[in-house]
């Protein structure tokens, strides 16, 4: 006997029931309530607002500046901050100090947007001031240079920040470098070995002489008492040279052996090898103590640094390797 469609109907219905009733008998898990929002719960949000920047001052604003390749190229630069809402670009920069002979002009001369700074350099002279003047002490807060700055038919005339004391440092090295060239001309010999520096056994030393020849003028006594060592150049048995010699400006030429040897052995000490052949001199000259920094010539810088690299032999690199 063929059911009907109504009986089907009832049969599938049933089965639907049954397969329902063989699931999970926990609790269906409800959506968690949505956080009430700061307008629900009535109160207030504070939307934050940006810091107003500071309106621009209307001027040029400098200060002194002076990098490791600056001093090398026996400069400084003064960097100016236009400081206003129109870009200036200067026809003329003067730097003025009661340190120097006469004013520094400015070099490399452009276009200083607005808001924003540029640096010129300014080559120092050879024979800054010396004597009084350079007794007067530098207060920071109280700059002694000033910069004029001329453009567009304007100018202004404004001190110059010097927080490193960049024009003072020069001055007392410079005017100490002349003091002692009126006893003696001191200098380095460009071997550091007899014969050719790059046939130098592995781990042998060498020998830097530095000589002085006293110019025949009476005066005061020149008295070497260290010489540091440099990234690549060392004294052999000690932290530094202690020759403790002396001169008058009326004494025979002298010449004082250093013995040295590489102060380390790796690829990246001669790879930034700029300072390599630059030896800081300890001395006193009439009784007062003083610093210098005496600098080989370019063949002899190059004869110490192959002395050095023939000595090391293999360097080793930063991986821990060797360079060949």
């Amino acid at each position: 006997m063929r059911a009907g469609p109504g009986r089907g109907l009832v049969v599938i219905v049933a089965l639907l029931l049954a397969a329902s009733g063989c699931g999970d008998d926990r609790p269906a898990e409800t959506a968690p309530e949505p956080e009430p929002t700061p307008s629900d719960t009535g109160v207030p949000t504070i939307t934050a607002l940006p810091v107003p920047e500071e309106p621009p001052t209307g001027t040029l604003i400098a200060d002194m500046r002076q990098s490791s390749r600056d001093a090398a190229a026996g400069r400084m630069e003064v960097w100016i901050d236009n400081d206003t809402t129109e870009d200036v670009t200067p026809t003329r920069i003067t730097y003025t100090d009661p340190r120097f002979r006469t004013a520094l002009e400015g070099e490399r001369l452009r276009e200083i947007p607005a808001q924003s700074t540029r640096g010129f350099p300014l080559y120092l002279p050879a024979r800054p001031t010396c004597g009084s003047s350079n007794d007067v002490p530098v207060v920071l807060d109280d700059p002694l240079g000033t910069i004029t700055v001329e453009y567009a038919g304007a100018t202004q005339t404004i001190q110059v920040e010097d927080s490193t004391d960049v024009a003072g440092r020069y001055t007392r090295a410079r005017c100490l470098e002349m003091a002692i060239g009126d006893v003696a001309t001191l200098s380095w010999s460009d071997q550091v070995t007899d014969g050719d520096p790059t046939r130098t056994p592995v781990g042998g030393e060498g020998v830097l002489e530095l000589v002085l020849v006293p110019t025949g003028r009476p005066g005061a006594d020149l008295t070497i008492d260290t010489v540091s060592g440099t990234p690549i150049l060392s004294p052999v048995g000690t932290d530094a040279w202690r020759p403790g010699v002396s001169v008058s400006g009326t004494d025979g030429p002298l010449r004082v052996p250093l013995p040295l040897k590489p102060t380390r052995c790796d690829a990246h000490a001669f790879a930034e090898s700029g300072g390599a052949t630059a030896f800081k001199i300890g001395l006193t000259l009439g009784g007062e103590p003083g610093q210098i920094t005496l600098r080989m010539t370019p063949e002899g810088a190059a004869n110490a640094i192959a002395f050095a690299r023939a000595s090391c032999g293999m360097l080793e690199t930063v991986d821990g390797g060797v360079e060949g």
